[in-house]
């Protein structure tokens, strides 16, 4: 009975282990990714074109609802569109 105690104890703790790995692993990568840096250096050229002064603060909100929403919809337009108006009522835009 102890020998199967420990075995079931290794495994959650591996798996608790392995699982937060993985999500700092995934965190590292949506902050360093292309997607994200392309939406960045868009969304600049979008406040540029309306006159608006950038704001790190709206932008990495604004990637990271694109990117969150894309994962879910795999569609690149709805992700633009819900994001947009979640950043203007957000932020007063």
């Amino acid at each position: 009975m102890r020998s199967t105690q420990k075995k079931v104890f290794v495994f959650v703790n591996f798996f608790l282990l392995f699982g937060n790995l993985n999500i700092e692993y995934l965190a590292q990568i949506k902050n360093s990714s292309i997607i994200n840096l392309f939406c960045i250096q868009n969304f600049k050229e979008e406040m540029l074109k309306a006159k608006i002064d950038y704001n790190e603060e709206i932008a990495t909100d604004t990637c990271d609802c694109y990117l969150e929403e894309f994962i879910k919809n795999n569609s690149h337009q709805k992700a633009i569109n819900k994001c947009k108006l979640e950043t203007k009522k957000k932020f007063n835009l």
